[in-house]
């Protein structure tokens, strides 16, 4: 006969249940990303499997097959093509043709009569250089890692997606609050999650289009090349696509074409910066009213846990946390209602 009563075992096997989760956790922290980035794209993805399996008849498997097939010519490719087109263009680029003297020499003549900076220009190059240096060997092994990472969401993901309703109806069995409260989580994750990835990527791509069109109207080399940058960076904060526009207004004051080194510094702070807040006004009326310090934050969050994934996984994670905040505090005023209605002396 046990020498634990039934609550005592009820007791152990809690506490079990709660060392075993946290070891787990420990064990699959590495795999995070994968599992973040498979809710993220189950979410995006949803009514579309909803469409095809349910409404259209279609088979699960096939209907999975298709989403992530569409979701990787969506998100690797662009990547992949960013990768080729770097590479190639740092293996097309013969340092002996660039007139890198001249250009230092002109910069460090303006900023020593103008901001008092002699060496401007040597100095920024030498630690551009530093950054290169230790850059390249982080690229190769987040390039690994992000394979590995893609590997596993879509493992995930295709589980996720061919048995749906098993899986929502488990979230919903276990969620650590109530189904009106646990519907309403999904509806706000659902719009946190379009505001801050669709959203984001649609700014993106704005951005990046007219930093290719104003760099092309002005004869600027490359700027299908530079648009592609544009697009990518536009995704830090602070930073993004207009930032691009300076150093090629400097060189191109450098060179003596002055009206264009202007014209080229305006458009970029004043059309391609601005188009951001219009761009993000429209998108949280439509969609989800993400605060852009929520993407700030959550952009500097993410980096040091996710790296280049954390641009997107941060915002998104910092968006998570606010709602299960929300959804907190509503669960606490119900029940200091409840409480207070059982004390009450008409009780």
């Amino acid at each position: 006969m046990s020498i634990f009563n039934y609550k005592q075992r009820n007791n152990i096997i809690l506490v079990s249940i709660i060392v075993l989760g946290c070891f787990l956790l420990y064990a699959l922290s590495g795999l995070f990303s994968s599992i973040l980035g498979a809710i993220v794209l189950y979410t995006i993805f949803r009514p579309l499997n909803i469409n095809l399996s349910e409404k259209r008849g279609w088979p699960r498997a096939l209907a999975a097959l298709l989403i992530i097939f569409t979701s990787l010519i969506i998100i690797v490719i662009p990547f992949l093509t960013l990768s080729i087109m770097v590479v190639g263009k740092i293996s097309s680029i013969n340092i002996k043709d660039l007139p890198i003297d001249q250009w230092t020499s002109k910069i460090d003549a303006f900023a020593a009569t103008n901001l008092n900076q002699p060496h401007f220009a040597e100095d920024t190059l030498q630690k551009l250089g530093a950054f290169g240096t230790g850059l390249f060997p982080s690229i190769l092994s987040s390039a690994a890692n992000i394979i590995i990472t893609l590997l596993v969401l879509y493992f995930i993901l295709y589980f996720m997606l061919t048995q749906m309703r098993e899986f929502e109806a488990g979230l919903l069995k276990y969620a650590p609050f109530r189904e009106q409260h646990a519907l309403k989580f999904a509806a706000a994750l659902r719009d946190s999650t379009y505001s801050n990835v669709l959203g984001q990527g649609i700014i993106a791509i704005v951005q990046g289009t007219l930093l290719a069109m104003g760099f092309y109207a002005l004869s600027i080399p490359d700027a299908v090349f530079w648009g592609v940058i544009g697009a990518f960076i536009s995704f830090l904060p602070v930073v993004g696509a207009p930032t691009l526009c300076i150093p090629a207004s400097i060189i191109l004051f450098a060179q003596g074409h002055n009206w264009q080194g202007v014209t080229l510094l305006a458009y970029g702070l004043l059309v391609i910066g601005n188009i951001d807040n219009v761009l993000r006004m429209i998108i949280n009326k439509r969609i989800a009213n993400t605060h852009p310090i929520i993407s700030i934050i959550g952009v500097f969050i993410g980096l040091p846990l996710f790296g280049i994934l954390g641009l997107v996984f941060g915002p998104v994670l910092l968006s998570y946390f606010l709602l299960l905040l929300e959804i907190y505090e509503t669960n606490r005023m119900a029940a200091d209602r409840l409480e207070r209605i059982k004390t009450s002396p008409e009780n």
